[in-house]
């Protein structure tokens, strides 16, 4: 699992390989990602949008913004977490993701990124 802590949220990534499956006429990898966002500072916040940058080794960068995160915008209470699980495809064995999210606090208004890790993708047969 990687971790990173922002500003007192804290993201923990962990990530699994689901299998290839065939679109288009071309194999394609899919991977699923889980991320916890932990509240650890004293004021509840709010996830508001995100950015992220998914590499892969065969493909040219892509990058992806939008709001909130699988449909919401949770709230996030000092010492609650919020976990949600998403994926990618990708045109090779290999690739990663990184980003942020933008979040806001609630007392204050104050908004603020919170940077999510590179985390990585490879299927277990592409690396021997």
């Amino acid at each position: 699992m990687i971790t990173q802590v922002t500003k007192g949220i804290k993201i923990s990534v962990s990530t699994s390989f689901e299998g290839t499956f065939f679109k288009n006429y071309k194999m394609h990898y899919a991977f699923g990602y889980t991320i916890t966002i932990e509240n650890q500072s004293k004021k509840p916040v709010q996830l508001t949008s995100r950015h992220w940058r998914i590499y892969d080794s065969l493909n040219e960068l892509e990058i992806l913004d939008g709001e909130g995160v699988i449909g919401q915008k949770p709230v996030i209470n000092p010492g609650e977490s919020h976990t949600y699980t998403s994926g990618c495809l990708l045109a090779s064995t290999v690739g990663a993701m990184k980003g942020h999210y933008n979040m806001v606090t609630l007392a204050t208004s104050e908004i603020f990124r919170v940077y999510i890790p590179t985390f990585k993708f490879s299927a277990p047969f592409a690396l021997n």
